[in-house]
């Protein structure tokens, strides 16, 4: 029998702790390894590639949620977190279950069941793409961003986000540290940033307002927007009509 393996991620020892003391006396069960924070369990995913992994949504540096918007392969996932203000959007992100905590052996127990029917079933779990599409399209405001730069991850703070820049089918995010290319739509950038703190003057860019040096005219009908960096960014009629509005 192929054995199902397991990861474990987690902040706090003592969950981490309890998840294996569940596992431990099922025989065809295999913990490939245990984290304590998403940049840990970025790279044992990467390396491990485990069928099934018990994610907490709350960790320091990046929680659950961030974790998978920069996968490359998503496995089966089973939340664990003691705040249920999540379980709404951890099934919308196609999780296989939602575990609060503290969570008995038994409600454990059917969670894994649950999980292993759904491997059976390879063609009913969730693409990569599906999850995705679904992160795109919840209704949340963006507080920080999260890049994958070099092999690592970066957290990006809203405050040091200068301008978004289209190219192609990814977004260019520029900031005062450096440049970030990202697999997202410039629609999504321009639904899930700050209302009021970002403004799209052009179909190619989204800058942030407290970034604008100034505006000036280049040709009879076309403005440019300066900005502190230096960077001198075209806007289009209607952008530079949203720009009349809040100036």
């Amino acid at each position: 029998m192929q054995k199902l393996s397991v990861l474990i991620v987690d902040d706090e020892s003592l969950a981490r702790d309890l998840v294996k003391t569940y596992l431990q006396d099922i025989p065809d069960i295999q913990i490939v390894g245990e984290c304590e924070n998403g940049f840990e369990a970025l790279n044992s995913i990467q390396k491990n590639k485990p069928d099934l992994v018990f994610l907490d949504v709350q960790m320091p540096k990046i929680n659950g949620f961030e974790l998978l918007e920069v996968l490359e392969e998503k496995p089966a996932i089973i939340f664990t977190t003691a705040f249920d203000q999540y379980a709404i959007k951890a099934f919308d992100m196609s999780a296989i279950d939602y575990l609060l905590k503290p969570f008995s052996k038994e409600r454990f127990l059917k969670a894994l069941e649950k999980a292993k029917e759904q491997l059976t079933l390879k063609e009913q779990q969730p693409s990569l793409d599906d999850l995705r599409e679904k992160i795109d399209n919840n209704n949340e405001s963006l507080d920080r961003m999260v890049v994958r730069h070099a092999g690592k991850i970066v957290v990006l703070a809203i405050d040091s986000l200068q301008y978004f820049e289209a190219q192609d089918n990814y977004v260019m995010i520029y900031t005062e540290n450096g440049k970030y290319l990202k697999d997202k739509s410039m629609k999504f950038y321009e639904e899930h940033l700050p209302k009021g703190d970002f403004i799209r003057i052009h179909r190619s860019y989204i800058v942030a307002v407290n970034q604008i040096e100034s505006v000036e005219q280049y040709s009879k009908d076309t403005h440019l927007v300066i900005l502190k960096s230096g960077a001198k960014l075209r806007t289009s009629a209607s952008g530079y009509k949203r720009l009349r509005e809040i100036f």
